[in-house]
C-alpha cells in the first residue's frame, strides 16, 4: 500500500496580527497570513522580486500561543500541511481556499520585548511554544 505525503515548510513574515476565535465546542483556532518573498535576476540582468501570501490556520494550544506571541511583521517558521476548503455562500456561489494547517511554529529574527515576566523575574522558565524545542529538520 502506498502512502501520500502532505508537508509544507515556510519561513516568512506575518502580514497582520493573528485573529483567534473559538469553535462552538470551545476549541481555539487562530488564523493569520504569512508573506514569503523570492528574488532572481532575469537573463538581461534585471532584478525581480515576487511575494507569495499564505493563509495559516492553527488549532488548540498552538493557536493560543500564536495569538499571544505573534505580531504583524514578525518572521516565523511554519510547518504543517496544505488543506483546501470549499463552501457555498448565501447567494449560492461556490468558493474555495487553500491554507496551511500549521502543526509547528517557531519565532525567528530578533526577540521582541513582551509584557510577560522572564525567568529571572518569576523564578521559573520562560514560556516557549512546543515547536521551539525542536530544531529545523534540515
Amino acid at each position: 500500500m502506498s502512502r501520500g505525503l502532505n508537508k509544507v515548510m515556510i519561513i516568512g513574515n506575518l502580514g497582520r496580527d493573528p485573529e483567534m476565535r473559538y469553535t462552538p465546542s470551545g476549541r481555539p483556532v487562530t488564523t493569520y497570513i504569512i508573506a514569503t518573498s523570492r528574488g532572481w535576476k532575469s537573463a538581461d540582468g534585471e532584478r525581480h522580486t515576487e511575494t507569495e501570501w499564505f493563509n495559516i490556520v492553527t488549532w488548540g494550544n498552538l493557536a493560543e500561543i500564536c495569538k499571544q506571541y505573534l505580531t504583524k511583521g514578525q518572521q516565523v517558521y511554519i510547518e504543517g500541511r496544505l488543506q483546501t476548503r470549499r463552501w457555498e455562500d448565501k447567494e449560492g456561489r461556490q468558493h474555495n481556499t487553500t491554507e496551511i494547517v500549521a502543526t509547528e511554529m517557531m519565532m525567528l529574527g530578533e526577540r521582541r520585548e513582551t509584557s510577560h515576566p522572564t525567568s529571572e523575574e518569576e523564578g521559573g522558565s520562560e514560556i516557549e511554544s512546543p515547536a521551539e524545542e525542536d530544531e529545523f529538520p534540515f
